[in-house]
């Protein structure tokens, strides 16, 4: 018989300098609000149904985005997990980003 497991979730990558830190905050930012920044900005300078529009399509886009970094970042045995924008910056950074400039 086959013995089929599941290995526990690792923990989120410890940032150690201040450029990663602030990179990592600027991807989780973008991430995060970065949706709402373009709509609000479609709706001063056009209409509320041109906002609503933009909404869904960086939605859309947004949404891309952020599965092709969870891909890339996150370990292969670790993908199965949900992650929120955080961790998702935090994996990028780190794997991405600051693997080979520890010191910096």
């Amino acid at each position: 018989m086959k013995n089929d497991y599941i290995d526990m979730r690792e923990n989120t990558p410890e940032l150690d300098s201040k450029r990663c830190k602030m990179i990592a905050l600027g991807i989780e930012l973008f991430l995060t609000y970065s949706i709402y920044i373009v709509s609000l900005i479609s709706w001063y300078l056009y209409d509320y149904f041109i906002a609503f529009l933009t909404l869904t399509l960086s939605f859309i886009i947004i949404g891309i985005i952020r599965s092709k970094m969870r891909t890339i970042s996150i370990p292969f045995k670790q993908i199965e997990y949900q992650y929120n924008d955080k961790e998702i910056a935090k994996f990028y950074t780190y794997y991405e980003i600051c693997y080979n400039s520890k010191n910096i």
